[in-house]
C-alpha cells in the first residue's frame, strides 16, 4: 500500500458506485481534486434508463456534470473545472480520458480493471500529488492494494462513528437499584422525585454522562430490571425521566407482554402520545414487526386514536416495479408480506390456538383498517389519522425513506423496522442505509425514540443460530 502524504495535492478518482450511492458525492472532497475517469462516465450512462432507483441517481450525477461543464471553455476542462463550495477553497473536477491506455497484464479486460489502469497511469504522470481511489467495491479495493495503488472506501456520509453502526438506544446500570439510588450514587448527581398526574418524574443536576440523548432507556438491567426510565430531557448539567409503565405483568398491549427491559421500552414507544417517530432495530425473531402490530392494533381497534394501519416495506430489490404481479396493489404486494401475515395469524389467535386472520369474515372487517401498501405509490399522498409501518426500513436509501416520512400528517406516528445486517440493497451498507440515517438525525429530537432489541423469542434452534452462525 502506498503512503499517502496528507499535505501533498490530493487527487480522488472516483468510482461509478461512488456516485451512484451519493449523487453529491463531487461536493464532498473540500479543496480536493476529483478526478472522473472516462470508463466511469460510460458506466453512468448505462445505468441511466429506467425507473430503478440506481438510473435515478445515475440521471442526477449527470445533471450535476452538465451544470458545472456547462459555461466552461477547454483550457479550465485541462486545467481542472471548478467545484463551487459554500465555504472554504473551492475544489475541482478532472475528466480523465485516455486514448492509448495500455490494460494491466494479466488482468482480463473489464471496467473495473480499466478503472485500476486509468488511476495507475494517474499515478505516474502525477508523481507529485496524492491520486486515491474511492470505491465501495471490496473486490475492487482489494485488488487496488494488490496493486499498490492507495484506496479507500466513500466514507462521506456515514451516519455514525461507532462500529457498531447503530446506537442502541440504551444505557444499563446493574447497581442502580430499584428506585435509581444506586445510579444516582454512581452518577454523583442530585436527584428529585415529583408526581405529575399519573407520571413519575426523576429530577437530576449535576454532571450527566455525554453519550445520554433524547428518547434513550436508562434501566439497571436488561433482564428483569425493576427501575426502568426514558430520558425526556437533558442538557450538561441537567435532566430529566420519566418512569416507564411496565407491561411485563398485568398490563399488556394487544395481549402481549414484553419479557426484558428493551421490549418494555420499545412498547412504552409504541404506546406514547408524545413520540411520533420510532425507529426499531435488532436481528431476525426479536419481537419488532409483532410488537409493533400488537401496538398499532390497540391504538387503532381499542383506543380508536388512529384511523388506519399502513404497512409497508420495500420489494426486493428496491425500487423494482410491481406491476408484472396480477392483482390489486394489496395483491401485488403479498408476495413480500410473509412477515406480515404470519404476525397477524399470532396476534389474532384465540385460547384455544385457532387464528381467525384465514377467515374471510376478520380479514373483511379489518380491511378498511389495515392497509398494505408499495412505497412506489406513497408519494404526493398525505396520512392523516394513520399509524405507518415501515418493514425493512435497512433497505430504503436516506432519500427513500425521507420520502415516506414526509407523507406524515395530522395525528400519524410511524414505526421504522429493520436489521442492518440484512441489508438487500445495492450500494448501501450498514452505516449509510436510509435506517441509519433517520436513527442520526432524530437523535436528539423530542419526539422521536429509538432501541435496539437484543433477545431472540424464536425456538432455541433460531436462538441457537443467531449465536453460532
Amino acid at each position: 500500500m502506498v503512503r499517502i502524504d496528507k499535505k501533498a495535492t490530493r487527487l480522488y478518482v472516483l468510482d461509478t458506485n461512488v456516485l451512484i450511492h451519493d449523487p453529491a458525492a463531487l461536493y464532498q472532497f473540500d479543496e480536493h481534486e476529483v478526478v472522473i475517469p472516462m470508463t466511469v462516465l460510460e458506466e453512468l450512462d448505462k445505468h441511466k434508463n429506467g425507473i430503478r432507483e440506481i438510473a435515478r441517481s445515475a440521471r442526477q450525477v449527470s445533471r450535476t456534470l452538465s451544470d458545472l461543464t456547462a459555461n466552461v471553455d477547454l483550457d479550465q476542462i485541462r486545467d481542472g473545472i471548478p467545484i463551487p463550495r459554500l465555504t472554504g477553497p473551492e475544489g475541482h473536477l478532472r475528466l480523465l480520458c485516455y486514448n492509448d491506455l495500455k490494460p494491466l497484464d494479466p488482468l482480463e479486460e473489464s471496467p473495473d480493471n480499466r478503472l485500476l489502469a486509468e488511476t495507475c497511469r494517474l499515478c505516474d504522470e502525477r508523481p507529485d500529488a496524492s491520486v486515491i481511489l474511492v470505491t465501495k467495491d471490496i473486490n475492487l479495493r482489494v485488488k487496488a492494494a494488490a496493486l499498490g495503488v492507495p484506496v479507500e472506501d466513500y466514507l462521506t456520509d456515514r451516519a455514525f462513528d461507532d462500529s457498531d453502526a447503530m446506537i442502541n438506544g440504551a444505557r444499563v446500570y446493574p447497581d442502580a437499584g430499584h428506585d435509581g439510588s444506586g445510579l444516582w450514587d454512581s452518577l454523583a448527581v442530585d436527584v428529585r422525585v415529583e408526581r405529575e398526574h399519573d407520571k413519575v418524574i426523576y429530577r437530576l443536576a449535576g454532571d450527566i454522562p455525554r453519550e445520554w440523548h433524547l428518547g434513550m432507556l436508562v434501566s439497571d438491567s436488561d433482564n428483569g430490571a425493576s427501575f426502568e426510565a426514558i430520558v425526556r430531557e437533558v442538557g450538561p448539567k441537567h435532566a430529566y425521566l420519566e418512569l416507564l409503565t411496565n407491561y411485563r405483568h398485568g398490563t399488556s398491549v394487544w395481549g402481549v407482554h414484553a419479557h426484558d427491559s428493551r421490549q418494555n421500552f420499545t412498547l412504552n414507544l409504541l404506546m406514547d402520545d408524545d413520540i411520533d417517530l420510532v425507529t426499531i432495530a435488532g436481528s431476525a425473531g426479536t419481537g419488532k414487526t409483532f410488537m409493533t402490530l400488537a401496538a398499532a392494533f390497540q391504538q387503532t381497534l381499542d383506543t380508536k386514536r388512529f384511523e388506519r394501519i399502513v404497512f409497508t416495506r420495500a420489494p426486493i430489490s428496491m425500487s423494482e416495479d410491481i406491476g408484472f404481479l396480477p392483482g390489486t396493489e394489496e395483491e401485488k404486494m403479498s408476495p413480500w408480506m410473509g412477515a406480515f401475515h404470519d404476525n397477524m395469524d399470532n396476534l389474532l389467535r384465540d385460547e384455544d390456538g385457532a387464528s381467525s386472520w384465514d377467515h374471510g369474515a376478520t380479514r373483511q372487517l379489518l380491511g378498511s383498517r389495515v392497509q398494505i401498501r408499495a412505497p412506489g405509490f406513497m408519494r404526493g399522498r398525505t396520512l392523516n389519522d394513520t399509524f405507518l409501518i415501515i418493514d425493512e426500513a435497512q433497505n430504503f436509501t436516506p432519500k427513500q425513506l425521507k420520502s415516506l416520512i414526509t407523507r406524515a400528517g395530522r395525528n400519524t406516528k410511524i414505526v421504522c423496522l429493520g436489521n442492518v445486517g440484512q441489508i438487500d440493497t445495492p450500494y448501501l451498507t450498514a452505516n449509510t442505509c436510509g435506517m441509519a440515517a433517520v436513527v442520526q438525525h432524530f437523535r436528539d429530537w423530542p419526539h422521536a425514540g429509538h432501541v435496539t432489541l437484543k433477545s431472540v423469542e424464536r425456538s432455541r434452534l433460531a436462538l441457537a443460530g443467531e449465536e453460532l452462525l
